[in-house]
């Protein structure tokens, strides 16, 4: 009987358990939104590309007024990068694309984003970046994923030196900046928060327009202040610096430079930790100004040992720079170069580091790629549109095997028109 009895108990324990474990995981096989794990892993992207046909031009981060994507080399569209997207050249406002991206960040093991973003004003790119970014951060919420924001407010001196904005008159616009983001995301409950306020990362660090105590006259008029991130030192009334690529000096002054922002920070303070797969711009070439530097490839192993870095530092949130700067060739987004090497190194610590249970492989990145390309190759075609609707259905969910049957069957005529 007490065998009995003890056997009963721990029948008990183990349903307990397991349900538990499926309460704590949301519904796409990521970690749910009232749970935390251990490394948040946040790619950071760039919404700022514009693309013909969808946005009428080819917008000045594919052309740097230099490159002309319209004209074909080798097969291949003239672009300002020395990579090329798997998918091609891209519109950033694109259904599709957004469609494809958050997919592929989600089968990489991804938790979601740190969308760039500079305000909603109607200058230079702002406000179709904002509406992009808007997109993003929709199709994020539809995949089950995360999503923060990293303001570059040297938008706020662009501002003045046109004559859009008075000095004056700055403080009471990054005021109603931080309540725009406080009406629109912060309250999203996909928003990341850090220890119960919203994550706020600004680029720039003593290089940005606003300075010290003026942050605190911006976040005085908001219900709960973020958590503010300043870009690798601590800038008070920051609470914290986040990681990002060093290329001036080479790989090796990169990797020193590294050394020094962990070193920075002791375990008991707030940092965000950060992983690079390279640093190799263009800037030079396309006569924007010189190259900021570069941290070398090394066939993999310098996203595998930053990524690994950042995974075994206290860190609770880890930046991966970046998604997709073409410009800059930071990007870990597939490319006709490297394919989808960097999203499988993702997976595979993930699972090291993370969730050993970690669903997703290497053949399901593959899926929302072929998705996009059938969801291009049938535009025109609504009843194929609503097969392809029904496949996407099954990727957001997770049903990777399924969808791969369908994927198979349409492309192998099972399509109609």
């Amino acid at each position: 009987m007490r065998k009995t009895a003890i056997l009963i108990k721990l029948a008990i324990i183990l349903v307990v358990a397991s349900l538990v474990s499926t309460a704590s995981r949301g519904q796409n096989g990521g970690p749910a939104l009232n749970s935390q794990p251990r490394h948040l892993i946040l790619a950071h992207y760039m919404p700022w590309y514009s693309a013909d046909p969808a946005s009428g031009q080819w917008g000045w981060h594919w052309s740097m007024n230099h490159f002309n994507p319209n004209h074909n080399v080798g097969g291949r569209r003239d672009i300002a990068s020395h990579y090329y997207p798997l998918i091609g050249p891209y519109d950033s406002s694109d259904p599709y694309v957004l469609e494809c991206q958050v997919l592929l960040m989600k089968f990489a093991g991804i938790d979601g984003c740190v969308i760039d973003w500079r305000g909603t004003d109607d200058y230079y790119d702002y406000a179709t970046n904002n509406r992009n970014a808007e997109l993003m951060a929709q199709a994020l919420r539809n995949a089950g994923l995360r999503y923060a924001i990293l303001y570059e407010d040297s938008s706020v001196r662009e501002l003045i030196k046109g004559n859009r904005l008075s000095p004056s008159d700055a403080i009471a616009h990054g005021q109603q900046t931080l309540e725009w983001l406080q009406d629109h995301w912060f309250s999203s409950p996909n928003y990341v928060q850090f220890k119960g306020k919203p994550l706020f990362l600004v680029w720039g660090g003593n290089g940005g327009y606003f300075q010290g105590a003026q942050w605190n006259e911006i976040f005085a008029p908001l219900k709960i202040p973020p958590a503010y991130f300043s870009e690798l030192g601590r800038n008070p009334p920051a609470i914290g610096g986040f990681g990002w690529p060093v290329p001036d000096g080479g790989t090796q002054a990169s990797f020193e430079a590294l050394d020094r922002f962990y070193n920075w920070y002791p375990q008991t303070q707030n940092f965000i930790a950060v992983a690079y797969p390279r640093f190799h711009d263009i800037y030079a070439e396309a006569g924007v100004h010189k190259s900021w530097g570069s941290i070398d490839d090394q066939n993999g192993k310098t996203y595998e040992e930053t990524l690994t870095r950042a995974l075994q530092s206290q860190s609770p949130i880890v930046q991966i720079a970046t998604w997709n700067d073409w410009g800059e060739g930071t990007q870990i987004e597939p490319s006709v170069q490297f394919g989808y090497r960097d999203l499988e190194t993702t997976q595979k610590l993930r699972r090291k580091y993370i969730d050993p249970a970690f669903p997703y492989t290497a053949q399901d990145l593959r899926l929302p790629v072929r998705l996009y390309e059938l969801r291009k190759a049938h535009k025109s075609y609504p009843a194929a549109q609503a097969r392809l609707d029904q496949i996407a259905s099954l990727l957001f969910h997770g049903n990777t095997r399924r969808a791969r049957a369908e994927l198979t069957a349409f492309k192998s005529g099972g399509s109609r028109h």
